[in-house]
């Protein structure tokens, strides 16, 4: 088996779209992009809305087919969808994705203990008092309680939601994990404290991660390494703190220019960057 956790080499993504005029065209959403990822390493990909980042975790979980390229998950070929549900099942047991926006990714008229034992029912042996006990030890490493487990996600606040998304992603117990976006939508504070969760994930069971994020603080926080992107391409790589503090590209520090800092104002900021 390969020594790396997940190996993409030349991944590339062409849609076929529309013009103005009706004609077909070609559009290249990714471009060439290899990297690897360890086993329990952090990776962060990064880049401006276009970018290409989430076509990549699309093609990863198989979401959307790679146009060329290879993708291989544990020593195993996952260049193509799978077709067969043995095939599907055995693919989401290697890696699993968690999404910006875990109310529409949960089921509204399932509670949240039950969508976390459906992926126990179908990807795992465990039965009665086993799974059950499975299923608290997943509530307790998100930390949600029992009150928590028996309510729908209608009755969570986002961060609870994002939680309960995390626990379900797990239950399957992937060896990688992507995380589109995931904490984007969480105001500040909430975002630390599952930024947080998720380090300690990582440091008690091994999983590898995968961070798609246009916030480089967030990034930082999460990765050991770091990718940038900008128009399907690869512009810049390496570690995370070293790419971020000192960027080699002119894209990697407009985007480190592009975070907030203290006594930063939007609309001051805004009438600042008019012409006069």
């Amino acid at each position: 088996m390969s020594a790396e956790a997940l190996s993409v080499r030349a991944l590339t993504k062409v849609f076929r779209v529309a013009d103005a005029k009706g004609r077909r065209a070609e559009f290249t959403a990714v471009n060439d992009v290899s990297f690897a990822l360890e086993p329990a390493g952090s990776l962060g990909i990064v880049g401006e809305s276009g970018s290409g980042k989430t076509t990549v975790a699309r093609m990863l979980v198989g979401l959307e087919p790679a146009t060329s390229g290879t993708m291989t998950v544990l020593g195993q070929d996952r260049s193509r969808p799978a077709r067969k549900a043995a095939d599907r099942r055995e693919r989401a047991r290697q890696m699993q994705i968690v999404f910006q926006d875990p109310y529409t990714s949960l089921d509204p008229s399932q509670t949240i203990g039950s969508a976390v034992e459906e992926v126990l029912r179908a990807h795992s042996a465990l039965t009665g008092p086993a799974r059950t006990a499975r299923l608290t030890g997943l509530m307790d490493q998100v930390g949600l309680d029992t009150r928590q487990t028996a309510a729908r996600p209608r009755e969570l606040s986002g961060g609870q939601r994002q939680r309960a998304a995390i626990a379900r992603a797990l239950a399957a117990d992937p060896k990688v994990l992507i995380l589109d976006e995931a904490v984007s939508a969480l105001d500040v504070s909430i975002q630390a404290q599952v930024l947080n969760l998720l380090s300690d994930i990582r440091a008690a069971t091994g999983i590898a991660y995968v961070l798609i994020s246009h916030d480089l603080a967030v990034v930082r926080q999460l990765c050991d390494t770091v990718l940038v992107m900008r128009k399907g391409e690869i512009v810049e790589r390496g570690d995370c703190a070293n790419v971020l503090d000192h960027p080699e590209q002119e894209y990697t520090r407009v985007l480190r220019a592009s975070v907030p800092v203290a006594g930063w104002k939007p609309l001051t900021s805004a009438r600042q960057a008019e012409p006069s």
